[in-house]
This record gives C-alpha cells, structure tokens and sequence, in this order.
C-alpha cells in the first residue's frame, strides 16, 4: 500500500487539488443563488433574446 501511495502521490495531489477547487466553486454558486445573485434575473427584456422565459 505504502508503494502504491509513493507512485501515485503527484495524482493523489492533483485530484485533491482540482476536488478543492470544485467544491468552492459549487459553494461559490450556491450562496450566489441563496443570495439572489443568479445569471438568470427573470427579466427577459434585457436578456437580449437567450430568455428561457419567454419560450414558456
């Protein structure tokens, strides 16, 4: 096991690395979303014709 670390640890540090910065970016967009911040205001004049709003 001890071999297997020693082999492997540049891997292990990188998908520790790209975990980290995964999980703050899905808590960044979580509090931008609890705090009304989202991409999508709901107001699909100024949304410039990409309004997923309007189609409904």
């Amino acid at each position: 096991m001890l071999t297997w670390l020693s082999q492997n640890i540049g891997t292990i540090i990188v998908l520790l690395v790209v975990v980290l910065i995964v999980a703050a970016i899905v808590k960044s967009m979580r509090q931008d979303k609890k705090n009304g911040k989202s991409s999508c205001g709901g107001n699909c004049a100024a949304c410039r014709g990409g309004c997923v709003h309007a189609q409904k």
